[in-house]
């Protein structure tokens, strides 16, 4: 029989977990409903920002084509919310009163932007009302939004100092807007970098442009602008930071209304085992923001350290990809290959990178001992572990910071602002595990006058898209190809459609190929 796919859901993990079922599709072995609450169909929700600051289309964000799915058989339907779960009849009740079964679930939901509890806003997670002027900036009309006030030389103020908020600061000013950042914390990104490396990404944040309010407790916002939209963010010391769009990026909560209201088991996320099976139900699974992988086994040593969800984009598609051949494997009639599978691979500590022109900054692992600090040097040194080790340099008024954080010889934690050659290789060696010479200095010395080499062009074998787990190797095929444009290689090996921090690296490898050619 046709096994009944059911994906609730349809943003970037859902449209790849699609993209890899089509084959089972196709040849008749599932049946494939997909269910969107937006009109649209999957889009890169990472690069709205892009998108709100009029560097890219909104064609250019599309992950996938409703049409073409439905012409390989796929049951799209958009714009229709999922009222309920019905576990004991196996199906879903949909807004429009249609109730398609299933016989394998899949929660796609993804996550909510967080709503502060301000005066002037609706704090209600699950329907917040914001007033004109005050956009999350998490949809297509969010970024309408945001165009409209860059376009109009507006003045934005971003609430929030983390990587989503700073990134849409960035390129705002970029474009000629009128930019402040105001976060609760000394400096940006608190909850990731030191205090050094803060302190100069504060720096290169004002020197890209972007005022910066930090220590900033918010209170309310005032929306007394002629059409009763935002005109003020309030602080808690009573001064206000005017402006005529306020962008909310107080981070996002994993969206388990639905899972909870069927009695699922979550905690942060939608609980699920190491092959994304919801707690005691085998028909139900779930992937991306809204999934939290631990299992239910008390002894689980690997799920005594789980976190909750990332909310980054490479680990969602990661799971996307092995729940399909798991789902095929089922749907074909052997169980038993698919148990048989290898399970999913736990993810490593995530890197945050962060791109604009004229800054550069990377953070991994955990950065918080100070070189200085002999008790946090030693805390793990024991049960014959190695002490910490760590190597930091600084040029704050050139917005230079590294801070290498090592147990024997391999790094545990890295910060890099304003160095963009060190970051790379640091970033390698930290994403495998690799022992770092023991002169540290030589790290340093690859972003000096005497390196010219393109940072596209370094070692091909690395992994140069993190989100798609592509390596240099394999975009550097698809030149050979003939792919000359990122975009070309982006359809060809998907690099380069995540985050888009990997976009100057992939046309460093694309120049050094062509530019091979030609000599």
């Amino acid at each position: 029989m046709t096994e009944r796919i059911v994906v609730v859901g349809f943003g970037p993990v859902a449209a790849r977990l699609i993209d890899e079922l089509l084959p089972a599709v196709r040849s008749g072995i599932a049946h494939l409903t997909v269910i969107g609450e937006e009109s649209e169909a999957a889009y890169n929700r990472v690069l709205v920002a892009d998108l709100g600051v009029g560097r890219t289309t909104q064609a250019a964000l599309a992950l996938a084509d409703p049409a073409a799915l439905v012409a390989d058989g796929v049951d799209v339907r958009l714009g229709v919310r999922v009222r309920r779960v019905d576990r004991a009849r196996q199906q879903v009740v949909l807004t429009d009163g249609s109730t398609p079964g299933y016989d394998r679930l899949v929660f796609a939901t993804g996550s909510r932007p967080v709503i502060p509890n301000l005066t002037g806003l609706n704090p209600d997670p699950a329907a917040p009302v914001l007033p004109p002027g005050v956009t999350a900036l998490r949809d297509l009309r969010d970024a309408s939004v945001l165009h409209s006030a860059v376009a109009g030389g507006k003045r934005v103020v971003v609430l929030g100092g983390g990587v989503l908020g700073l990134e849409t600061a960035l390129a705002a000013a970029e474009e000629g807007a009128t930019v402040t950042v105001v976060h609760n914390g000394p400096h940006p990104l608190g909850r990731n970098i030191d205090r050094g490396g803060g302190a100069v990404l504060a720096a290169s944040l004002r020197n890209c442009g972007v005022r910066v309010a930090g220590n900033a407790r918010s209170t309310g916002v005032e929306h007394n602008a002629p059409d009763g939209g935002f005109s003020a963010l309030l602080l808690d010391d009573g001064s206000a930071i005017d402006g005529d769009l306020l962008v909310l990026s107080c981070g996002v909560r994993p969206r388990t209304e639905l899972a909870q209201g069927c009695g699922l088991s979550t905690a942060a996320g939608i609980l699920v085992d190491h092959k994304l099976r919801a707690h005691h139900e085998p028909h139900i699974f779930a992937i991306g923001d809204c999934a939290e992988v631990r299992c239910p086994d008390p002894e689980c040593v690997e799920c005594r350290t789980a976190r909750g969800p990332s909310g980054l984009v490479g680990p969602g598609w990661r799971q996307a990809e092995w729940l399909a051949e798991y789902l095929t494997l089922l749907a074909s009639g052997a169980p038993a290959e698919a148990e048989a599978l290898p399970a999913l691979a736990a993810e490593l500590p995530g890197v945050i990178v962060l791109k604009a022109r004229g800054m550069n900054m990377a953070v991994a692992g955990d950065v918080s001992a100070e070189p200085w600090d002999e008790e946090a040097l030693t805390a793990g040194a024991v049960n014959g572990r190695a002490r910490l080790q760590i190597a930091q340099w600084a040029d704050p008024e050139h917005g230079r910071h590294v801070k290498m954080i090592t147990r024997a010889g391999v790094l545990e934690g890295l910060v890099a602002v304003g160095m963009p050659r060190t970051s790379a290789e640091l970033v390698q060696l930290f994403e495998r595990g690799a022992e770092l010479p023991a002169d540290r200095s030589l790290l340093l010395r690859l972003d000096g006058p005497d390196q010219l080499a393109s940072p596209g062009a370094a070692d091909p074998a690395r992994t140069v898209c993190r989100c798609a787990g592509v390596s240099g190797t394999a975009i550097a095929a698809a030149a050979s190809d003939g792919c000359s444009t990122v975009p070309e290689v982006s359809a060809a090996t998907r690099a380069g459609t995540g985050c888009g921090g990997c976009h100057d690296d992939i046309k460093g490898i694309i120049e050094a190929h062509f530019q091979g050619a030609v000599a």
